[in-house]
């Protein structure tokens, strides 16, 4: 918007927040509404990762294209304000921070329902945001173009669509409705389908609708601005004082350098005013050197070089502005224009706040970074649900000061850095790519398959940290001595085994009726050796070391011998060193290896020197 978008009358036009589940359709619905009064439907959906919009975004839709396209359901009234910005926020659960925010910037919200879902949890939160910032809504009953028998038409008006359908298409979209007004009830919201309303200050507006045909987006934008006119007056007209942005983008312009891309909620911005903005490295002041306003209805990520400069803009418009100095500042906090010296000091304060983490960090945990302040919170969250620790985070590029950290966990799995949204500079790149180094990175521009990669690598490095723990652990286990398998007598004694339950592993001790047989020095199964056996195998073991009963502290060696302290047929025990016993009973243990080390403790108990051998 330029110059003068605060209206004749000093009003600012509504913002208005989309928001709901993920993949209810809130992208798709601002796809069709930037391109009223255009004959192509571009898709800024297609273009974001995932199709989930990633980020907050912009759209200005002005007044005279919504009279034009409203007009018929406003009953010949003009819509009063210069049109409506409408907020495209992101729609995945972990988003918490960053649809906070939206709503809290927002007049007025759309929460998009899929008619067929129903409420979901990120519906229930998205209720719950504007709950807390008393943020009136509409709901838009999104896909009714998937009702059974449903007869769409592109473009058209619910009041004249639900004329033509057919009783028993009705009856689907009722039951649909009343379990969705049932599940607001919930919620302590009274609900109802917008044309049955009579009083809109204590019932919510349901406005059944289809983003993928277009039919009954006039309707739900009929509603929305007849809600803004009638009950938004104070705010839309509160537009002075000191100015007020929300930064969505750090952005990085050929020509410019680096740049903003902000939401004005309040007052106005122009060329030479002194902001205040909060950093990585805390609050700082700048100038802004210039303004660039996206060119008609183009939204905001995706004007590419569809910019016009302007001298002055005024609340509520989407922006972009290039100042001195923008480098490290933080996405999603807040900018303040000041003039005087007392605005100066509130706007440090709260750049201040903004400018330190929120985020509880421990000693322990993994490392994680992101573009924007929004985005790490998020990833956060996500981690926090399922009580992921987090040792650093920070906001920017991977560098090799990201990777120092990582490397110094404890744990091989706090040895890895999950990055949304960002990637690492070339230097910690080429390091990374090294096979010698020993942090991985889980990286995307979508958080939740952020999450579900970094599930399945953690699965496999605590199996790997598992297998080197049993590896380490000896774990107990039982031998049949098969008959007709004896390759050698003694010095060292090979002989043909099946490990009945449990493993065996080499250099592990063999014991029969609580007397110690010595170690086991080699595995062989044919002609291939092995470190170790398991449950089922048949394997050619050698046996070598001294002989020791219970109680014989004589340094005497007296070597095994088949024939004499085992033979053909003998049951053997891998013994068990003491002090693994209670790390054992915490282990996950198969029911015959507890079984097996029952066994071996009681034998050792039977020693009349140590009678609580193993507790």
């Amino acid at each position: 918007m330029s110059e003068g978008c605060d209206g004749l009358d000093g009003r600012r036009q509504p913002i208005v927040a989309v928001l709901g589940h993920v993949d209810h359709g809130k992208t798709s619905m601002l796809d069709h509404i930037r391109n009223l009064g255009t004959r192509t439907q571009g898709s800024v959906m297609a273009r974001e990762a995932g199709g989930i919009t990633q980020h907050i975004g912009a759209t200005e839709v002005p007044a005279d294209i919504l009279n034009t396209f409203c007009g018929p359901l406003l009953g010949g009234k003009e819509f009063l304000s210069p049109g409506l910005l409408f907020i495209d926020t992101p729609g995945h659960h972990s988003f918490t921070s960053l649809r906070s925010r939206g709503g809290a910037l927002a007049d007025i919200a759309i929460l998009v329902i899929d008619v067929m879902d129903g409420c979901k949890p990120q519906t229930l939160e998205s209720i719950r945001i504007l709950k807390e910032a008393k943020t009136p809504f509409v709901i838009a009953l999104n896909k009714v173009d998937r009702l059974y028998g449903w007869n769409s038409e592109n473009g058209r008006s619910m009041a004249i669509s639900l004329k033509n359908q057919s009783k028993d298409t009705i009856g689907y979209l009722e039951e649909k409705h009343w379990k969705l007004v049932g599940e607001l009830g919930e919620s302590g919201f009274n609900a109802e389908r917008y044309d049955r309303i009579k009083d809109f200050t204590n019932t919510i507006a349901m406005v059944p609708c289809s983003a993928k045909e277009g039919e009954g987006v006039q309707d739900l934008l009929a509603v929305v601005i007849g809600l803004a006119e009638r009950y938004l007056e104070n705010q839309l007209t509160d537009i002075e004082g000191m100015g007020i942005a929300t930064v969505l983008e750090v952005k990085e312009e050929r020509g410019l350098g680096k740049t903003l891309d902000i939401i004005l909620s309040k007052g106005s911005i122009g060329k030479g005013d002194r902001i205040i903005v909060a950093s990585e490295n805390g609050p700082k002041k700048s100038k802004v050197r210039g303004m660039f306003s996206p060119r008609g209805m183009s939204e905001m990520r995706d004007a590419g070089d569809r910019w016009d400069p302007v001298d002055r803009v005024h609340a509520a418009s989407g922006v972009k502005i290039s100042a001195v100095d923008l480098d490290d500042v933080l996405a999603g906090t807040t900018l303040h224009v000041i003039k005087t010296d007392e605005e100066e000091e509130i706007a440090w304060m709260k750049a201040k706040e903004e400018s330190t983490l929120t985020l509880e960090l421990q000693d322990n945990g993994v490392c994680i970074k992101s573009d924007t302040l929004g985005g790490l919170e998020a990833l956060a969250f996500e981690l926090g649900e399922r009580k992921i620790s987090i040792r650093a985070a920070s906001v920017g590029k991977i560098t090799r000061k990201d990777i120092r950290i990582a490397e110094v966990g404890k744990q091989p799995e706090e040895r890895v850095i999950l990055a949304f949204n960002t990637k690492p500079l070339p230097e910690a790149s080429n390091e990374l790519e090294d096979p010698g180094c020993d942090v991985d990175l889980i990286s995307g521009d979508i958080i939740y398959h952020i999450i579900d990669k970094h599930e399945i690598w953690m699965k496999d490095v605590l199996e790997q940290k598992e297998k080197a723990d049993r590896e380490m652990i000896v774990y107990p286990g039982r031998l049949l001595f098969l008959p007709d398998h004896t390759f050698r007598a003694s010095k060292p004694a090979v002989i043909g085994v099946r490990v009945l339950g449990g493993r065996v592993h080499i250099g592990q001790r063999l014991m029969k009726d609580g007397i110690q047989l010595g170690q086991v020095k080699s595995i062989r199964l044919g002609q291939d050796t092995q470190k170790d056996a398991k449950q089922g195998d048949e394997v050619a073991i050698g046996i070598s070391g001294a002989v020791k009963k219970p109680g014989d502290d004589s340094s005497e060696a007296t070597h095994v011998t088949v024939g004499r302290q085992i033979n053909e047929g003998d049951v053997l025990l891998v013994d068990v060193p003491e002090s693994h016993v209670r790390i054992l009973r915490k282990r996950s243990l198969t029911e015959v290896e507890k079984e097996i080390l029952d066994e071996i403790v009681s034998m050792h108990r039977k020693d009349p020197k140590t009678p609580r051998w193993g507790l």
